[in-house]
């Protein structure tokens, strides 16, 4: 049985679908009580109410179910939920992650993988190999010390965390670096447009992009994964029988930029009101998923048209996201 950590979230909720579907029985820990998401309607999922950052609570869950490996990927935003007690949040982000590999060692469990971005280069610099114009972003790439956000802060910290508690634990820690990822259950998210264009596309009105950092344009891009591809993706790493890294890039291997989402919704919904200014940012985050590929077997499932098209049914169901 694999316990998912924020499992009723949007990527968790999606990684235990692709692990019920490739046969494996899946409790969910979640801090705060809230119905099954809907794309687990029907599934037999064991729910466990518990803040990962109380350890006896979390440890208490073995007692209660045979678990085998461990997906986290709960964790509060630091300094978003409670901005005024960052010292206390930060507090929070990283008792949890030690007692998710406390409860990894002892319940012996086989494979503790743990959420990371791909935010982490941010500032790196970028000499892989190419996709088109763009070098790729592999998992050897050299991160900068610094970060400009407190998220990829967190993560680079929890990655070298992770890395000295493997060798002191001997659990096998697996770090997910996942690209923007978008799809049903999501957030308008504030790096990139693609949710808002498909959310305006389904209401028939021009997006509102306000959430957005800055503007946006038709060569702004990044690595885009569609979240059923993404929970796949995190589900055969955590199944894999064998990985010969800790590491491991979870995207699409390409750029997608605001010009290619434009032209495939065009194609799904004619009439779509989603022009943007020409110009932009022609640099942009690329992953190398070789790694993914090589250990797992691992092949997108959607394209950009089909995702918008699954997206844009899901939203037409009546979800709200």
């Amino acid at each position: 049985m694999i316990l998912v950590t924020g499992g009723l979230g949007f990527i968790g909720s999606h990684t235990v679908r692709a692990l019920l579907d490739l046969g494996e029985d899946c409790v969910v820990v979640q801090r705060r009580a809230r119905e099954l998401p809907a794309v687990l309607a029907g599934a037999r999922v064991e729910v466990e109410q518990a803040d990962v950052a109380d350890r006896d609570a979390l440890l208490a869950i073995g007692d209660r179910h045979d678990i085998t490996g461990i997906v986290h990927l709960a964790g509060p935003h630091p300094w978003l939920s409670v901005p005024s007690a960052p010292v206390e949040e930060t507090r929070r982000v990283l008792d949890g992650l030690l007692n998710v590999v406390q409860a990894a060692q002892e319940w012996g469990v086989r494979r503790l993988g743990v959420a990371s971005t791909i935010g982490v280069y941010f500032g790196a610099t970028n000499d892989g190999p190419l996709h088109g114009d763009t070098p790729l972003l592999h998992e050897d790439t050299p991160l900068s010390i610094s970060a400009s956000a407190s998220i990829p802060a967190f993560k680079k910290a929890g990655e070298l965390l992770g890395g000295l508690l493997a060798g002191a634990t001997g659990v096998d820690i697996v770090n997910y670096r996942i690209s923007g990822t978008w799809g049903p259950l999501g957030h308008l998210d504030p790096f990139f447009a693609a949710p808002a264009l498909v959310h305006a596309a389904a209401r028939g009105t021009a997006p509102d992009l306000s959430h957005l950092m800055g503007p946006a344009f038709v060569e702004d891009g990044l690595d885009l994964s569609y979240v059923k591809d993404t929970g796949r993706a995190i589900a055969l790493l955590q199944l894999a029988d064998k990985l010969n890294h800790r590491t491991y890039n979870v995207g699409s291997g390409h750029a997608t930029t605001n010009g290619q989402f434009i032209e495939a919704m065009k194609k799904v919904v004619p009439d779509a009101q989603i022009a943007l200014p020409a110009g932009g940012d022609a640099s942009h985050l690329v992953l190398d998923i070789s790694r993914l590929k090589e250990d797992t077997g691992y092949q997108a499932e959607y394209d950009i048209e089909r995702a918008v098209s699954d997206y844009l049914a899901w939203l037409r169901a009546g979800h709200q996201r």
